[in-house]
């Protein structure tokens, strides 16, 4: 009788030299090691390496980036950014960790962001105080 895994602990590999195109989806985690060009979801875990390149949105519970992403980063509890990762794109994460020589260029959003309530901007007229 063959072992089951339990749904979300497989681990799956796309080596270095391997190119993928298109949507990537897993219940489990991914460690990226080649090129994927194209979205990327994982229930748990996202791992780039070194010579790890995604041109394409990311989302995944954790993030681990050591290469190259041209794209939206999303992870719902940390991300991280090691000493060699190069980032082009908005990230929203709960928690963020940058490794000294990390390059990021984009708009970072963290935790929950609460919508700012209305201004309403008075035209001239309406500030002025009538003498009596």
């Amino acid at each position: 009788m063959a072992l089951k895994p339990e749904t979300g602990t497989e681990l799956n590999l796309i080596a270095a030299g391997t190119v993928f195109e298109g949507k990537l989806r897993t219940p489990g985690s991914i460690r990226i090691d080649g090129k994927i060009i194209g979205e990327v979801n994982a229930s748990q875990n996202i791992a780039i390496g070194s010579s790890g390149d995604v041109d394409g949105n990311m989302n995944a519970k954790s993030i681990t980036i050591g290469g190259k992403i041209k794209g939206t980063i999303t992870a719902q509890e940390k991300l991280v950014f090691e000493s060699k990762a190069v980032i082009k794109g908005d990230i929203r994460a709960a928690k963020l960790v940058i490794d000294e020589g990390a390059i990021f260029d984009g708009k970072c959003t963290m935790g929950e962001t609460k919508s700012m309530p209305n201004l309403v901007e008075l035209k001239p007229e309406a500030r002025r105080v009538e003498e009596r």
